[in-house]
């Protein structure tokens, strides 16, 4: 076997690649699998997997001598049988391969065809028995060698992968099938164009728009729509979005029947898997009716359609998190245990990186329909303040240099994240505007403690975090900044002016106090008072400090709960699963003992912070660390994160859920303690 070693590593190596391209079709899968078995093995070998619904698959068999294929694998195939016979439950109870000889082959092939040597080994997937790998030999006196065996063992190893890897592609295409039935529902016009302003894609709603059936669309420019000073302002923004920025605004298109149409667009760049610039999608909302008297009452109309489509796309982003953190949890553990250089890592490191690719678009889609959630958190600052560099960096451009200063011990505040987040992006956005030939952002927070009657007026009493942020832009006159707060007021004709009124809002709403310093030419500065959150009593921070080993995990979907089992596991935890939350309160009441409870929060019998709460009148200092495919604010009242608990979006890595335990719980228990 020595001289067959470096062969075999390649055989395999070639057989992973061959599957990998054919990873989208099931059949293509199994023949290329039953193939390879055939070739380097010999002399016959076939591939039966079990369908969705429990029953055998048919099978697909492949001879060295092509024309005892077919004849051979009549024989052979136990298609709509339940996997209830002695080699199948023999198969799914050991998970390791049976080797047959003489006498013993004989129920496999009954008297048509005489088989003398045969392997079955198990196929399991995600865990799971989903069929086997059958090898078949009819030379008298045949059998199966130890080395060989093993070798159909690591290609059925191969063909688990790729099964999984199958499934886990149709499960992506079904999402992405929800995606667009989304795109085709709402009541939006949604237009795809190239580099160069032709269209794509168009939905139903945007041929509406124009006048034109939605197939007549495709191909057009979109500048055959707009007047000349359209057409600059097209090229304008498709060169922003080129550059990697978003923009919105206001404009007129001429109808195919000569009318004309106000428009409101959104424009969005769009990037392949190798981050290239390849065109924009924009979303286009009629406004025509709007500029009237009952223009107001039409916008709140709209805002409510948006938070519609906005609980839709949350409940997508939800189970799409969901499998995309299987799938790189799945990644991230393959990508320890194989070396680098081979097609296995980099085909695992290609699916981290396109399951962070998945993250941003799902947080971007639950960003753009999430409304205020009321459910606040404490927040450290400099924990937001580097969460948001990248907003920053992405809202300034290039052009605009950003400096962040902040001290360790600043304190945090208790917020909505996502709606904090977004008033610091629209005070940016507005010091981008401020400085389109360039210049420098800077952003600072301190503590202070404000006393009764101290300027400015209206700044809250006591512990304050004082955030200024100041611009090196055009500065506004003193007209403009008295009024730069109120809502719908914008000196520029393209923009909406709610940026800082927005941001006043937010900040008012949690108590906070918001003002505005500038001068014509010498910039901008605006200074947020944010009340600083109370102090954890000290028994909390006693808590955090314990050791934990009893971790117990609850999640409805089996597929997560073992990937976060097996993340952890390795740290030396002791792991027990629920898939039902009910088991875990019974388990808990007959005298259980965790010391972390890790759930999901939406789940079918009972919510996690219900089964939390449940869980606590039997412990009650249990730490809780919830998991779950929406984001803190889009989950809403449903959720309320004590001292005691934590929040770990989907998906996440083994390095994300340890840290966050850590942050929980305290330091981990040394493996084999």
């Amino acid at each position: 076997m020595g001289v067959m070693a470096y062969p075999l590593r390649y055989a395999l190596a070639d057989l992973a690649l061959a599957l990998s391209r054919v990873a989208n079709d099931s059949a293509e899968v199994r023949s290329t699998a039953a193939r390879a078995a055939a070739d380097m093995i010999g002399d016959g070998a076939g591939v039966q997997l079990l369908r969705d619904d429990g029953r055998y698959d048919s099978i697909i068999y492949r001879h060295v001598d092509d024309e005892r294929s077919a004849s051979l694998g009549r024989v052979l195939d136990h298609v709509s049988q339940l996997p209830d016979d002695d080699f199948s439950t023999a198969l799914a109870a050991s998970r390791r391969p049976i080797v047959l000889a003489g006498d013993g082959v004989e129920p496999l092939a009954g008297d048509e065809h005489h088989i003398h040597a045969a392997v079955l080994v198990p196929v399991i997937v995600d865990n799971t028995y989903s069929g086997y790998l059958v090898l078949t030999r009819e030379t008298p006196g045949a059998f199966y060698s130890t080395a060989e065996v093993e070798l159909a063992r690591d290609i059925t190893g191969e063909l688990a992968l790729a099964v999984s890897s199958a499934r886990a592609l149709e499960r992506l295409r079904a999402s992405e099938e929800r995606y667009r039935r989304v795109l085709e529902t709402i009541p939006e016009g949604v237009l795809q164009l190239d580099p160069d302003g032709v269209a794509t894609y168009a939905n139903e709603p945007m041929g509406v728009v124009l006048g034109l059936p939605r197939p007549q669309l495709v191909g057009v420019s979109l500048r055959g729509f707009l007047d000349d000073q359209g057409q600059k302002e097209l090229t304008r923004r498709l060169g922003e979005c080129e550059a990697g920025r978003s923009t919105v605004g206001a404009t007129r298109l001429m109808r195919a029947d000569g009318s004309r149409r106000s428009v409101r667009m959104s424009m969005m760049p769009l990037m392949d898997d190798q981050s290239k610039y390849t065109g924009v999608v924009c979303m286009v909302t009629d406004t025509t009716d709007h500029i009237d008297a009952r223009g107001l009452k039409r916008q709140l109309d709209h805002l409510r359609r948006l938070d519609s489509l906005g609980q839709l796309i949350g409940g997508i982003s939800h189970d799409f998190n969901n499998l995309l953190t299987v799938v790189g949890g799945s990644a991230d553990m393959i990508l320890t245990e194989v070396e680098e250089g081979t097609p296995q890592h980099q085909l695992a490191q290609d699916i981290l990186e396109a399951v962070g690719t998945g993250r941003t678009l799902t947080h971007q889609l639950l960003a753009f329909g999430r409304s205020e959630g009321n459910r606040p958190e404490i927040i450290p600052i400099p924990d937001l303040l580097t969460d948001v560099q990248s907003l920053f960096s992405r809202t300034l451009g290039e052009h605009i240099g950003l400096d962040l200063a902040f001290g360790a011990d600043v304190w945090p505040v208790r917020a909505e994240r996502g709606p904090l987040e977004q008033a610091l992006v629209n005070v940016a956005a507005n010091a981008r505007d401020a400085m389109l030939r360039g210049g420098m952002l800077r952003v600072a927070a301190s503590n202070e403690v404000h006393e009764q009657g101290e300027p400015p007026e209206g700044v809250p009493t006591g512990r304050l975090v004082h955030m200024v942020i100041t611009d090196t832009g055009t500065g506004m006159t003193e007209e403009v900044r008295q009024r730069a707060l109120e809502p719908f007021f914008t000196t520029r004709p393209t923009a909406a002016g709610l940026g800082l009124a927005t941001t006043a809002g937010i900040v008012q709403g949690i108590g906070g106090h918001i003002e505005l310093e500038s001068q014509p030419r010498l910039g901008t500065t605006v200074h947020l008072y944010l009340p600083a959150a109370e102090e954890k009593p000290a028994s909390s921070e006693a808590r955090q400090s314990q050791v934990i080993g009893n971790v117990l995990i609850v999640e409805d979907q089996p597929e997560v709960a073992q990937l976060v089992q097996r993340l952890i596991e390795p740290a030396g935890y002791a792991i027990t699963v629920a898939t039902d939350a009910l088991m875990a309160v019974t388990q808990v009441a007959a005298g259980a003992h965790p010391d972390l409870l890790i759930t999901d929060v939406v789940m079918p019998t009972m919510t996690g912070p219900e089964l939390a709460g449940a869980l606590r009148t039997h412990q009650p200092d249990l730490p809780v660390l919830y998991m779950s495919g929406y984001t803190a604010a889009s989950l809403g009242p449903q959720l309320h994160l004590d001292d005691n608990s934590m929040l770990i979006e989907k998906p996440f890595t083994r390095s994300t859920l340890l840290g966050a335990i850590r942050n929980l719980c305290g330091p981990q228990p040394t493996p084999g303690d």
